[in-house]
């Protein structure tokens, strides 16, 4: 292996159950009651097929114009709820050795770019460091979408490419780009789920992933 594509929400940045329960009050909000557990199944795919689906759920058909309105309210709920982006365990860390080691690494996001700007600066990223968010794709996960352009973006073969995500979706998109994935715990999925999604590998955290580098093939 000779790069990282990592996913943002759940991997990197502690902002999973924000997003959670953004996206809950949101869809109350426009008459739509829907449990968190639910919610939090679904974050890391898109927003839009997220609420189609809750949706759907429940005999309800929104326009398009909706589920935009829906989008803005749940980005305006997640500023408050996190107004601050939290690394999670190992993250910064991490990042910080593979600049220093001078591997190629990306980062690849379903968030649009307003929505990233606090978890981006949270991580102290390098002007240079490549991010591909949802703005820059026509469609995101579990599309492949994302993942390709990052690879490309780092001029890396896709088999010499590593996902690093935390949850199915990230995984699904993964195996559709071509790409071989790892899974992390830290975003709430199981270690069973991750795997029969098609992970090669789970790992506790950003952590426990830097302290097993070696084992994937990194130097």
């Amino acid at each position: 292996m000779r790069a990282l594509i990592f996913d943002l929400d759940g991997t990197l940045v502690d902002s999973v159950y924000p997003h959670t329960l953004a996206w809950q009050r949101s869809l109350l909000d426009f008459g739509l009651s829907c449990s968190a557990w639910a919610i939090h199944r679904r974050i890391g795919m898109s927003g839009k097929l997220l609420v189609k689906t809750i949706a759907r759920e429940q005999h309800r058909r929104l326009s398009a114009s909706d589920i935009e309105k829906l989008g803005r309210h749940h980005a305006q709920l997640f500023h408050k709820l996190a107004p601050i982006g939290i690394p999670l365990p190992g993250a910064v860390r991490l990042l910080a050795f593979l600049r220093k080691s001078k591997i190629p690494h990306g980062i690849a996001t379903s968030g649009k770019h307003a929505e990233i700007k606090s978890s981006l600066k949270s991580l102290s990223l390098r002007p240079a460091t490549i991010v591909i968010d949802g703005d820059m794709v026509s469609e995101v996960k579990p599309e492949p979408d994302l993942f390709l352009l990052c690879q490309q973006s780092l001029n890396v073969k896709r088999a010499d490419c590593l996902v690093v995500g935390d949850a199915i979706w990230d995984i699904h998109a993964a195996r559709r780009s071509g790409i071989q994935s790892v899974g992390l715990l830290s975003g709430g999925f199981g270690e069973q789920e991750l795997y029969n999604a098609g992970a090669m590998r789970v790992y506790r955290d950003a952590n426990a992933l830097h302290q097993a580098i070696n084992e994937l093939g990194f130097e």
